[in-house]
């Protein structure tokens, strides 16, 4: 079955690297290359369900999706054709307007942050000096869908679960906000190219933030999996209490907008803690004698494979720990989460003041 799947998921790999490195190397117009951008995505979309179902059944010893196509690769295909075609179906008392922007809300700002990640030295759509600002502004717009989406709906389950998922949004965005500032002072930087190019000192793997920031990293990270709504923090959809909460109400695509909305927030997550923490498009090889035998694969390769690899820890938490109570994320986020990256923070300023070699050895 791993075979099997790593084959196929080598497979879509490639078509999605293929497909980026043509529209940056032909010079596409910038809508041109953004287009084929988010075609890929959605297509990473699409089979990260297809790769959780079959790693999850296979953990809980069951085989996953396995009749549409062969190994039922065909699956998420036939999900998305079926949701294409379902009733859209909104509530008497629902505030139509709200109702259908809510969805959009919450889908527009996953894909608009893409502008200024940058795949591979010069891959990036907008290299802006103020990058992170950037993303922590539109990342922070996505609460306001979720919240939208429960108030128009008019049922108290929705409101209930988009109440929730605003307060842990906005908890856990403070803690990710600290670790983010924490990458800030080490690389001394708010472009993400530079962020990356700070993480180059030579020692390969080592060099990256991941080992001076470890807290920091495991911060950003496990609110990356709040923010999301992933479980263990998906008390939002709780269904044994709430239903289904804030899209309890949503159906055919208006649902397929907020499903696409929770799987491109994964992606982005990932993609930042690569470029934060692991290296962004940087060889775990690099400036060590093991480099020149790698320095065939190109950047947006490594850079895939670190989001794929943090990806499988999404998928492995879900299948391995059981949903916390309200009380216990809450406590999570402001009384470890929050104090654990201001004492990092106060660490991090030492290590640049002292040049804290290797990472910090050329100053800030």
């Amino acid at each position: 079955m791993w075979l099997t799947l790593a084959s196929f998921a080598g497979f879509l790999l490639f078509l999605v690297i293929s497909a980026i490195t043509v529209a940056f190397h032909l010079k596409l117009t910038l809508l041109a290359a953004f287009v084929v951008t988010v075609a890929c995505l959605l297509l990473m979309v699409a089979y990260l369900t297809y790769a959780e179902r079959k790693i999850i059944g296979y953990m809980q010893i069951r085989i996953g999706p396995n009749r549409v196509g062969p190994k039922g690769w065909l699956q998420p295909i036939a999900d998305a054709v079926k949701l294409m075609f379902k009733e859209i179906i909104i509530p008497s008392g629902a505030n139509r307007f709200l109702f259908i922007l809510a969805p959009v809300l919450a889908m527009g700002p996953a894909l608009a942050a893409w502008a200024v990640v940058p795949f591979d030295d010069g891959w990036v759509f907008a290299d802006v000096n103020a990058g992170i600002l950037y993303i922590l502004a539109l990342t922070s717009m996505g609460v306001y869908g979720i919240i939208i989406a429960g108030w128009a709906s008019n049922s108290k389950y929705a409101f209930l679960g988009a109440m929730r998922s605003a307060a842990q949004i906005v908890s856990y965005e403070i803690a990710m906000g600290f670790a983010l500032v924490g990458v800030l002072v080490a690389a001394g930087s708010l472009n993400l190219s530079d962020i990356v190019k700070a993480q180059s000192s030579g020692y390969g793997f080592l060099s990256w933030y991941w080992l001076p920031l470890f807290p920091l990293f495991a911060v950003y990270f496990i609110s990356g999996l709040a923010e999301t709504n992933r479980a263990p923090f998906d008390v939002a959809e709780g269904e044994s209490e709430i239903v289904a909460g804030f899209h309890v109400e949503y159906s055919g695509m208006l649902f397929a907008v907020f499903f696409l909305a929770e799987y491109l927030n994964m992606i982005l997550v990932s993609a930042l803690t690569t470029i934060m923490f692991l290296g962004g498009w940087l060889s775990p090889f690099h400036g060590t004698f093991l480099d020149a035998y790698f320095a065939w694969v190109p950047g947006v390769l490594w850079m895939f494979l670190k989001v794929a690899f943090l990806l499988f820890f999404f998928l492995w938490f879900r299948a391995t720990f059981p949903r916390y109570r309200y009380d216990q994320i809450m406590r999570l986020g402001w009384k470890v989460f929050v104090p654990i990256t201001l004492v990092w923070l106060f660490v991090t300023a030492i290590f640049v003041l002292v040049h804290f070699p290797p990472w910090f050895a050329k100053g800030v």
